[in-house]
C-alpha cells in the first residue's frame, strides 16, 4: 500500500477505526502471542488481589493496534519511525478509537516525509496511547 503524496498535506486526517469491545480472550492471546505472561492480564483473581478491578490490556496490545490503524493509512513499508505514550489503562469490554492527523510534511529527495499524531482513545474519552509516526511515501513507484 502505497499512500498518495498529493493528499497528505497538514491537517489531513484518517478515516477512524475502531477496535474492540476487548476482551480477555484478546489479552490471553496476546500474552502468548508476545511472551508477556505478568498474570495482570489474564489472570482475575491476582489482577483484583493487586487491587485492580480485573485484568487489563498490555500497552503493547493498544500500540499494535494503533500501529496498524496507521500503517493500514500510510503502508508499513514506508514506515521510518514509531513512537508511544501509555496513558490510560484499558479494560475488558472497553472500544478504542484511533485517529490520525498530518502535523507535518518535508520533501525529501525521492519523496515526501509525512509526521503524523496518532490517538487511541476509549469510549470513556480518556486516551489509552498517543504517538507520532513519521512515513516516508516514495514519488515515481
Amino acid at each position: 500500500m502505497s499512500a498518495p503524496t498529493t493528499e497528505l498535506e497538514v491537517g489531513t486526517t484518517a478515516e477512524p477505526r475502531t477496535f474492540g469491545p476487548l476482551t480477555r480472550q484478546m489479552f490471553v492471546r496476546y500474552s502468548g502471542a508476545s511472551g508477556d505472561l505478568n498474570p495482570m492480564h489474564y489472570d482475575d483473581n491476582m489482577a483484583r488481589a493487586a487491587g485492580n478491578p480485573s485484568v487489563f490490556s498490555q500497552g503493547m496490545h493498544q500500540s499494535a493496534l494503533l500501529a496498524t490503524f496507521a500503517t493500514d493509512w500510510l503502508g508499513a513499508e514506508n514506515v521510518r519511525r514509531f513512537g508511544v505514550r501509555f496513558r490510560e489503562q484499558v479494560w475488558p469490554d472497553d472500544v478504542l478509537t484511533c485517529t490520525g492527523e498530518v502535523t507535518a510534511t518535508a520533501d525529501v529527495d525521492g519523496g515526501r516525509l509525512v509526521t503524523v499524531s496518532l490517538t487511541c482513545t476509549r469510549q470513556t474519552g480518556g486516551v489509552a496511547i498517543s504517538g507520532t509516526a513519521d512515513f516516508l511515501i516514495l514519488t515515481g513507484r
